[in-house]
């Protein structure tokens, strides 16, 4: 038995476990193409199962789509993501997973204690944020 260079947006959604709408959604946001059939229905080179994976393990981690796209764009359109792509990948989510997670760590020592733009402890707050002076660095956690 041969095996189908394209998929329908069905076939897609069985193997990749993602809802059409999402497919839908990552074709509208740039991260994978389809063709049109002369009927208008979608098809899907073999490879975008690939990419989706690409996208699906990316968002996992917390990674934007925005900053998805950008990693993608360094691929032609019909070539799926190959070994030293995903090397290279992991490198940049490397840099941005280890930011988040210093990110996390500060928020998660200094919780308790101050939230940034002032705090939540009220016992606290004055010791932290006399007379709330963060307020003119503007709004949100100042201090994280």
């Amino acid at each position: 038995m041969a095996v189908a260079q394209e998929l329908t947006i069905g076939e897609m959604v069985e193997r990749c476990g993602v809802p059409a709408s999402a497919l839908r959604f990552y074709e509208r946001e740039g991260l994978i193409r389809s063709r049109r059939t002369s009927g208008n229905q979608r098809r899907y080179g073999r490879h975008m199962l690939r990419r989706v994976a690409f996208v699906r393990a990316s968002q996992s981690v917390g990674i934007p789509l925005a900053v998805i796209r950008e990693v993608l764009d360094f691929l032609p359109a019909d070539s799926p993501p190959t070994k030293e792509f995903w090397e290279r990948a992991s490198e940049c989510w490397r840099r941005e997973l280890n930011s988040r997670i210093e990110k996390m760590e500060r928020m998660r020592d200094r919780f308790t204690e101050c939230i940034g733009c002032g705090c939540l402890s009220f016992e606290q707050c004055q010791l932290m944020n006399p007379e709330d002076k963060l307020a003119a660095l503007g709004p949100g956690p100042r201090r994280l």
